[in-house]
Formats: structure tokens, sequence, C-alpha cells
């Protein structure tokens, strides 16, 4: 599992016990070319026995939950008749009863599986089993986004900042591709793949330093990043996960310390100071 993936996991553990009260959640990612969830991230447990669990799709309560790709739950499990019973002795070693489990469903493909558990035999209500599968939905959006991210920093290597001059599709293509990582880069948890991303999108201005006499907000950059892209004030709201007024006050922000009245002289301006490529 990479460190960064762990992270998402063990955030959205502690964001589930926080919703539903649960005193106990754990949960893991499926091992990179193996069919099975390894159990890797405990939050209240008592005990280590779940520690490092290796689960089967088909078997157990998450293994179910893997084999349909859907949230399983049953209020007793040692005597669960809608669940095979391989991991009853680490499940009772930590005293559990009530347990839910949910898929992180990435591209029609399981990826990691998310539990919560009581240490009752009482059944879990619709909201407990909604906040666990928001847990979930959560991990599989920051999935996505990294593996998006990761893919735009590997298609930004050194010199992608620098076109062929006569192409503008060439040029069009950098400055999409900048957009796209300012946008992802606050909707990253990882500090370290954030910086990364941050440090990408320096390549994509050819090397040039904003000019010191220009400073910009990183959200102006943000939105200018997107205009220039051709986007929108709506659409540039929705990439960036804000609203379209916020858009435009950031715009006006941005145009009044540029010194400049319109959307295109802004870009056409920031890209002078060096903030766009």
């Amino acid at each position: 599992m990479r460190a960064g993936d762990a992270v998402e996991i063990r955030g959205a553990l502690a964001r589930l016990r926080r919703a539903t009260g649960l005193p106990v959640a754990f949960g893991g990612l499926v091992e990179p070319g193996r069919r099975q969830v390894r159990i890797s991230e405990l939050s209240g447990t008592a005990t280590p026995a779940l520690s490092a669990l290796a689960v089967t799709p088909g078997n157990g309560l998450g293994g179910k939950a893997v084999a349909l790709a859907r949230p399983c739950a049953v209020t007793d499990y040692s005597v669960s008749r809608r669940i095979s019973h391989e991991y009853d002795v680490p499940v009772a070693a930590e005293g559990l009863r009530a347990v839910v489990a949910v898929p992180v469903v990435v591209r029609r493909r399981v990826r990691a599986v998310l539990y919560g558990a009581l240490r009752a035999a009482h059944p879990l209500g619709d909201r407990t089993l909604g906040a666990a599968v928001q847990a979930a939905r959560d991990v599989e959006q920051a999935l996505v986004v990294r593996e998006e991210a990761e893919a735009l920093v590997a298609a930004a290597g050194p010199g992608a900042g620098r076109p062929d001059p006569v192409s503008g599709a060439a040029r069009e293509q950098v400055r999409e591709a900048h957009a796209a990582l300012r946008a992802l880069a606050p909707r990253i948890a990882d500090p370290v793949l954030r910086a990364e991303l941050l440090d990408a999108c320096a390549l994509l201005t050819a090397g040039t330093a904003p000019s010191p006499a220009v400073r910009l907000a990183p959200r102006e950059v943000d939105v200018l990043a997107c205009v220039a892209a051709g986007a929108t004030n709506g659409a540039a709201a929705e990439r960036l996960g804000v609203t379209a007024e916020t858009v435009k006050a950031y715009l006006r922000s941005a145009m009044r310390k540029l010194g400049v009245r319109t959307r295109g002289q802004a870009v056409v301006a920031a890209r002078r100071a060096g903030w766009l490529p």
C-alpha cells in the first residue's frame, strides 16, 4: 500500500467513527496483483487480532462486500447465516458483534474495504450505514484524484513547459494541463503529493519566475489558469469546487492586481508576469 493511500484510509476511518459513534473501525486496500484485502488500518481496536488479516473475496463479511461490490452488514457476526465464518477467531478476539463492511470501488474495481463495528448485537441503522458509505465514497474520490494527478505529473516531465513555439495546439495542451494541475492540488490531502503537483505546475511555466511586482494569491492563479484554458466562470467553479460568485471575486481581485479590465487582458498580463504558461 502506498503511504498516501494509507493516509486516505486512516482519515476515512476517523471520520466514520466521528459521524456514527461506532467504537471500532478498520480497513485496508486490495493488495496489488492479489485478490485479497489486507487489513492495515485500525481505529479504536483493543487488540492486534485484526492487524494484517488477509480477507479473500467471498469469505466473511468483507469478502462478501468485495465479491458483490456493495455494502454488507450483520447484526451478530459470529452467528450470522448470511456470511461464511473463516475469520470468526480474530473477530471474536476483538469482541465485535454488529459489523458493516463497505467496498471502495474505483472504475468498477474494488480497491479497498472499510469496516465499522459495535461490541454488541444491535442492528446498525440507516444513519450508520449511510455514513459508512459516505466514508467509502470519500476514499474513492481521493484515489481517483490521486491517480489523475500522478498521471498529469508524469505527463508534465522536464521540458513540458517548452513546446514548439509555432504549435498553437501544443501551447493549448500545456495550458489545459496547467489548469488541471492547479485545480487538483487543493484536493490532495497528502502534502508531499500536493507539493509535487505544484512543482509540475512550475515546469509548465517555461522556467519563468513570477514577477515580484505582481503578487497573486494561489486561488487567483487557479482561476486565471482555468480562464486561460477557455473555461467559463461556471466551469471554473465546478473544476475548483467553489461557487461561480467566488470565481468572479478571485478574478476581479486578480484583474485589479494586474491593472487590467477584462478577462482576456488578465490572462495576457498573468503570462507576461510569469504566473501562467
